[in-house]
Formats: C-alpha cells, sequence, structure tokens
C-alpha cells in the first residue's frame, strides 16, 4: 500500500540510528541474560547453604554481586545510547536550522545586490518631492476661489439640482373613464399551413 502510486518511501531511520539502535538492542539482550542468570545463582546459592556449603554459596554471591554491577553498567551503556541518539537528531536540526538560515542570508544578499541603500533613498526622496508638489497644487486650487466664486459654484449646483428635479406638466384633459379592451389573439393574423415537401 505504501508504493500505490509507484513512489518509495523513504526510511527516516538512517545508517547511524540503525547502528546505535542495534547496539541498544544487544545491551537490552546481554541485559536479560545476566537478569535470568542473577535468579538462578541466587536461586543456587540457597541450595548450598541448605546443603551446608556456605563457601561455595559465598562465591557464588559474590559473583552474582558482579553480574549486578555489570547490569547496572549496562543499564547506564543504553542510557548514553539513548542520549546520544537524542544527540543527533537534535544535531540534525541544528543544521537544518542553519541551512534554512544560510538559504535565507543569501536571498537577503541577492536582494541587497539589486536594491542599494542609495536607490532606496532616491525612491523615498522622489516620493515626497511629488507628495509635496500635489499639496502645493492642492493649496492653489483652494486658495485661487474666492467668495463670490463660491456663491457662483453654489447657485449652479442649486439650479442643476432644480432642473433635474423639474416634473412633467398635468395633462389638462380628463382621462376616460373605461379603457376598452383589445384582445391580442383576434386582431392577429391565423399563420399558414406548412406544406409538406
Amino acid at each position: 500500500m505504501g508504493n500505490l502510486f509507484g513512489r518509495k518511501r523513504r526510511s527516516r531511520v538512517t545508517e547511524q540510528d540503525r547502528a546505535v539502535l542495534q547496539q541498544r538492542d544487544k545491551l537490552r539482550q546481554y541485559q536479560k541474560r545476566l537478569s535470568l542468570g542473577l535468579e538462578r545463582e541466587r536461586a543456587l546459592a540457597r541450595q548450598l547453604l541448605r546443603d551446608g556449603k556456605k563457601e561455595k554459596a559465598m562465591l557464588l554471591l559474590k559473583k552474582k554481586r558482579y553480574q549486578e554491577q555489570l547490569l547496572d553498567k549496562t543499564e547506564n551503556q543504553i542510557s548514553n545510547l539513548e542520549r546520544m541518539v537524542q544527540d543527533i537528531e537534535f544535531t540534525q536540526i541544528e543544521m537544518k536550522v542553519i541551512e534554512g538560515l544560510k538559504i535565507g542570508n543569501e536571498c537577503l544578499n541577492k536582494m541587497h545586490q539589486v536594491m542599494s541603500i542609495e536607490e532606496v533613498e532616491r525612491i523615498i526622496g522622489e516620493t515626497q518631492d511629488a507628495v509635496e508638489y500635489q499639496r502645493q497644487i492642492d493649496e492653489l486650487l483652494a486658495g485661487s476661489l474666492t467668495e463670490e466664486d463660491e456663491d457662483a459654484i453654489l447657485e449652479e449646483l442649486n439650479a442643476i439640482t432644480q432642473e433635474q428635479l423639474e416634473l412633467p406638466e398635468v395633462p389638462s384633459e380628463p382621462l376616460p373613464e373605461k379603457i376598452p379592451e383589445v384582445s391580442p389573439i383576434k386582431n392577429r393574423p391565423k399563420p399558414e399551413p406548412v406544406a409538406a415537401s
């Protein structure tokens, strides 16, 4: 099902991960063997004590104690391996972040090459000049009209408004009481029959 559309899925487990996981698995198997051996030796030490062989039981318990220390060391090694896997994963994430920063920095440098500070300052200056020029034009237009001109403009505006509001004259003739009904079907000519071909 993973190969449904012809694309192979890439495994996220790298060779490094595989090697670390194999080491961890081997250490876990070694731990199990030691644990089973410890239980057997403890049972054997009890049997030796029952049989009165205290020296052999003591020697067996010393061996058991040594194997318990090996078991603790194995657990520490497993913890170190797991920590190493986490460190590797974190380092890989850091590498991706650094790669992304590098690409972003290259893009910014290319953009800076296209547009220099002088170019930006020139564009801002031109924009400010255009805004100032437009402001001067607006001031001239606003200041050039006198009060009489504004009154004339208002009168013209009122005249245009009145023209639009003028209503048509009311007819002086009286309206007919009843409108004769005309049937559209009676006055329509009949269609001619179509000749068969």
